[in-house]
């Protein structure tokens, strides 16, 4: 058949992405352009995302990042074979803007347009850095919305959600602990920077989940980010200095030490010997330092995407896009709806 064209479209929250790839014969995916624009610096004021602006920046946002994506990739939107489109998980105005905007394209273009999962997604997008996927392997996918942890029998159709978190995600987590230490929107990047410098085991945070009744594959970190807010308020109160960087340190560890200890746990009970760590929280440091750390003790591989590849992107729905193209998946109905609640294994609409 030839090599193919494949577009995606991403807009489930605050980025607007625009990715091009190239899906080969022989299955395998060459990414080609990459265009991101960000609204994150106007929901930095309030803490966090605001639907409607996020909505409004991704209308002002979509043609320009367009644009861009096919002048990086050098390439005309003739040459375009397929559309993919994040149809959900994320927020129902964001994801709007991108479904419509993918329709309209693949009627001007008289394209097959496929809606797809953010969340699959991201543990394709490592596709383009690693190659083919292991059949199974498991994905840790961790970002601002979403801690889960997933067998990976096939990327373009199977699914299966292990674990998740019952509160919190840790992406949410990091974001409220970041206010309570007086640091930047998103608290990602701020706290893994003061965790440099401090000592991650100065403070005895809690690791949520991890007694013998818990589920052994769920999530909570709302007891943790308490638990901060906590410790810092009995220093406040008895007059004393903040200890920033002990305190995101400490914090970072706990995190940390819980995501990977449930995924390589996961691993070897299952018999899986990949681990895919995904999403914005993929890009911290010490995640991946303890993951690589703990792979290599118990023999797993461990694939862990470029930071750029974790974030939000058009790229990684390009990249599902292509692996369902391969698949054979039948195209979407130009009527299909956004799900803002769009289960993982759900895989396309």
């Amino acid at each position: 058949m030839g090599a193919r064209i494949i577009m995606g479209i991403e807009s489930s929250c605050d980025e607007t992405g625009v990715g091009l790839v190239r899906l080969h014969d022989d299955g395998t995916v060459e990414l080609l352009a990459d265009a991101v624009a960000s609204s994150v610096d106007q929901h930095a004021r309030f803490g966090g995302v605001v639907p409607e602006v996020a909505s409004r920046a991704h209308l002002e946002a979509m043609v320009p990042t367009t644009e861009r994506a096919f002048a990086d990739a050098g390439l005309k939107m003739s040459d375009v074979d397929a559309i993919a489109v994040t149809a959900g998980p994320g927020l129902a105005g964001a994801l709007l803007v991108g479904v419509a905007a993918a329709k309209a394209y693949s009627v001007a273009l008289d394209v097959p347009l496929y809606g797809v999962n953010h969340l699959a997604g991201h543990i394709a997008v490592d596709t383009l850095q690693h190659g083919p996927l292991p059949k199974p392997c498991l994905a840790l996918l961790v970002s601002g919305g979403h801690t889960q942890l997933l067998r990976v029998d096939d990327v373009a159709s199977t699914i299966v959600e292990l674990g998740s978190t019952v509160d919190d995600a840790a992406g949410e987590a990091y974001d409220k602990v970041a206010r309570v230490l007086g640091l930047p929107y998103p608290g990602g990047p701020p706290i893994d920077k003061a965790a440099k410098a401090g000592n991650p085991a100065a403070i005895a945070f809690p690791r949520g989940m991890t007694g013998p009744r818990d589920a052994k594959f769920d999530f909570s970190f709302s007891g943790l980010k308490t638990a901060v807010a906590r410790w810092v308020e009995g220093a406040e109160r008895r007059g004393e200095e903040i200890p920033v960087d002990d305190v995101a340190a400490s914090f970072q560890e706990a995190v940390a030490d819980v995501l990977t200890a449930k995924a390589v746990r996961a691993a070897k009970e299952a018999g899986i010997g990949t681990l895919v760590i995904s999403g914005g929280v993929a890009a911290n440091s010490r995640l991946s330092s303890l993951a690589r750390e703990r792979c290599d003790k118990a023999g797993i591989e461990l694939r862990v995407p470029r930071p750029r590849l974790c974030t939000d992107n058009g790229a990684m729905i390009a990249a599902l896009g292509a692996h369902v193209v391969a698949a054979g998946a039948k195209p979407s109905s130009l009527d299909f709806a956004a799900n803002p609640a769009l289960p993982v294994g759900t895989i396309s609409v």
